[in-house]
């Protein structure tokens, strides 16, 4: 069989090449003439998967290597008898683990004490509820917001919008969803940001739409909250420079990017292509992962942070936000280029698991943070 994979996801070749002929391309390069004699197409979120790309084709088959199902046409596919898989919370806890980056990045920037503040989580779901785990292990209080779980459940921890609203932090983690009971295409828009504490900071890591750029972009202008951190970004990948330049922390789409949970989206395609074709999956990536960059780090709890040190030292969120605003000394017709240039060669990062921590002396307080923000802390 002849299978579409995006060069871009790591072990295409390795894991797809066991069920047959693999061609490999840009995810915005895929077209309807490449899928010509395709069984299957693997993709991650730049690929719209869509009539106007399947029609006329043999694929029969669709997967997407990332939890966001926004880019794939679920319904043609349906209609069409075309099978479609997901890999839900492959890249949940690289997205927690970006977060507590920037929270820990802005309370050193603002003075601020993270343990004295509260965190409105907007969906809690895969990712909402890794956040939910990590920003508890930092004794923040959490208020979670998830109108389909709190119908689905009636479970009372999810609390309406109006207490999200009064939190010192807010932070999104829905689909897109632009019809339907539960709509979140511009959920952050003018009214939402103006109910905001204006010490409030506003994070987005979910999709670029969930929340209207214009407005946010004349908030922080205003000054009408405190900052904004923001993964993602309406008509990626040509962002608002000057949304970009008025954030304080800016990246390109890569808050779920861990080479763990990249990795863990191949495996669960992978898996499910072999299901599909009623066979067991022969490849698995436990034998090729590289070692972890920092494999074990002595953190001296005598330092002026050191949980915001030993975080820096496995994934500086900072790196990230300078590769980023590069975008703001290039031509307007470069910045698509370098937006996906920056995420096609991000370097390996691996999640916090994979560092073991030794304090120099001991601290329960830092030992349990560290441990509830992902960390091996060696006894």
């Amino acid at each position: 069989m002849k299978i579409i994979v995006d060069e871009n996801i790591p072990y295409g070749k390795e894991a797809f090449g066991t069920l047959g002929d693999v061609q490999t391309a840009h995810g915005r390069k895929i077209t309807p003439d490449m899928l010509q004699g395709a069984d299957a197409l693997i993709v991650r979120s730049i690929t719209k998967v869509n009539e106007a790309l399947l029609a006329d084709t043999l694929v029969r088959f669709v997967g997407t290597c990332t939890i966001g199902e926004d880019h794939i046409d679920k319904a043609y596919l349906a209609a069409n008898n075309i099978a479609f898989t997901s890999a839900p919370g492959c890249n949940a806890n690289s997205v927690g683990e970006y977060i507590i980056a920037a929270l820990l990045v802005l309370a050193e920037r603002y003075g601020l004490r993270l343990d004295e503040m509260s965190l409105g989580i907007v969906g809690a779901g895969n990712v909402g509820s890794k956040v939910y785990k990590k920003a508890t292990a930092l004794s923040m209080t959490c208020v979670l917001n998830d109108p389909p779980l709190a119908d689905a459940t009636g479970d009372p921890i999810y609390r309406p919008v109006d207490e999200i609203l009064e939190c010192d932090v807010v932070t999104l983690h829905t689909p897109l969803e632009r019809g339907g009971k539960y709509p979140t295409w511009h959920l952050g828009d003018k009214e939402f940001i103006r109910w905001l504490k204006p010490s409030a900071i506003l994070i987005n890591s979910s999709r670029g739409a969930v929340v209207d750029n214009f407005a946010l972009e004349e908030a922080l202008r205003t000054e009408d909250i405190r900052a904004a951190v923001l993964d993602v970004w309406e008509n990626e990948p040509t962002p608002n420079t000057e949304l970009l330049r008025l954030t304080d922390i800016a990246t390109p789409h890569i808050a779920g990017y861990s080479f763990d949970g990249k990795v863990n989206g191949t495996t669960q395609v992978y898996e499910a292509l072999c299901a599909f074709l009623g066979g067991e999956p022969t490849w698995t990536p436990q034998e090729v992962l590289p070692p972890p960059p920092v494999p074990e780090l002595l953190v001296n709890p005598d330092e002026a942070d050191p949980l915001t040190g030993a975080v820096l030292s496995v994934y500086d969120i900072m790196t990230d936000d300078m590769g980023m605003r590069e975008i703001l000394e290039l031509p307007r017709e470069n910045h698509a280029a370098h937006f996906d240039g920056l995420r096609k060669n991000y370097p390996v990062r691996r999640e916090f698991f994979n560092t073991t921590v030794r304090l120099s002396r001991p601290d329960e307080t830092l030992a349990q943070r560290l441990a509830g923000i992902g960390f091996s802390v060696a006894e």
